[in-house]
């Protein structure tokens, strides 16, 4: 039976600690944003994915419902106030109006075997793949071996996009881009092959196949400002690293591309705002990389409201999923000093969004 939703009194009930947080971070009554009650959770990786085996992140609530707040480790704190302006926007601002009701999705597979990947993708139902290449130094012969998996997986029909994630050079990224190429029949895509702008530039000169920017607009010390039109055919969009839904509209229409947008590894709360992303896209040419929930071995919401694809789509929420109390207890980071850290992070975070906003930043 399906346990009810988590209410505010029951987060501040539940917590019962502040973390260090200071005073103006418990009591941010203009929003009405419940920081004190912030949700730390963990949930075990289907796969080891981008590095990790287990997600973790923290919940927060506000009038308008729920966001999430969940940098990966790398970040820092300078750079995970955009994350948290993604939480706050979803909390306490809700998202525009959507122009569209479902997006379509692609399915994400890791760098797993090849058997693995062909039952990746034939349970996922989806007809676009995403596939996580270059994971480790010479892994040309399973990247071929892979993408040749989700090909017949797929069948002819269907679309291949790669995702090397900035780790080959110009020259490498030329010899697996035709590489794997073939091996799929023909690649949609090959997403962030290199690190620069530069490089993402002339590996683009030298292939026949479309170059995403991923990893270059978002990690861009100002998103809408860096100049990926010559450089790259797609752009990447993530609201979660972007700031939210209204700033990563922005940063998609001064990119001048056609957008794909994709996840941080969220929860379905998290994952949410990103479908709320690709709802308020004018246009949507490209399947979305928002498959991910998949990869969790669980999720903070009941499963009714889990964002697991059918038949390739997910609808587009007004709202994000509110959590269920039950499995927030039972994705309770169990380690008291790792909760601690995430709320200690939470609240220097808070800190500096807030001096950012007092010097009218």
């Amino acid at each position: 039976m399906t346990s009810p939703a988590l209410t505010i009194s029951d987060s501040l009930t539940i917590t019962g600690q502040t973390g260090g947080m200071s005073s103006d971070l418990l009591r941010d009554a203009e929003s009405g944003l419940d920081l004190s009650g912030a949700r730390p959770f963990a949930i075990a990786m289907t796969e080891r994915f981008r590095g990790l085996t287990v997600r973790e992140g923290m919940l927060l609530h506000g009038p308008a419902g729920w966001g999430e707040f969940c940098p990966f480790d790398d970040y820092d704190d300078q750079s995970s106030t955009s994350w948290l302006e993604a939480a706050i926007e979803a909390a306490t601002a809700g998202w525009p109006e959507p122009v569209r009701d479902r997006i379509p999705i692609n399915v994400t597979v890791p760098a797993v075997g090849p058997e693995r990947a062909h039952e990746i993708v034939r349970a996922s139902g989806c007809r676009t793949a995403k596939i996580k290449v270059a994971d480790h130094p010479g892994s040309g012969t399973e990247d071929v071996a892979r993408v040749e998996a989700v090909r017949d997986a797929l069948g002819p029909d269907g679309a291949i996009r790669v995702d090397a994630n900035m780790l080959w050079d110009v020259d490498t990224a030329v010899t697996r881009i035709r590489e794997l190429d073939r091996a799929a029949a023909g690649l949609q895509y090959v997403e962030q092959p290199c690190r620069t702008i530069e490089e993402l530039a002339a590996v683009r000169r030298r292939v026949d196949v479309r170059i995403a920017a991923d990893e270059s607009i978002r990690r861009a010390e100002d998103p809408m400002r860096v100049a990926v039109a010559g450089a790259a055919d797609i752009a990447v969009i993530k609201c979660t690293p972007l700031g939210g839904v209204r700033r990563a509209l922005r940063v998609a229409a001064a990119a001048g591309l056609p957008c794909v947008i994709s996840s941080a590894l969220e929860t379905s709360v998290g994952l949410a705002a990103q479908l709320a992303l690709a709802g308020a896209l004018p246009e949507l040419d490209f399947a979305c990389g928002l498959g991910t929930r998949s990869l969790l071995r669980g999720d903070v919401v009941a499963a009714a409201d889990s964002l697991i694809p059918v038949d390739g789509f997910l609808p587009v929420p007004r709202t994000p999923p509110a959590p269920d109390l039950e499995l927030l207890a039972e994705h309770r980071i169990s380690d008291p000093a790792r909760e601690q850290w995430w709320r200690d992070r939470l609240a220097r975070t808070w800190e500096l969004r807030q001096a950012r906003l007092r010097a009218g930043c």
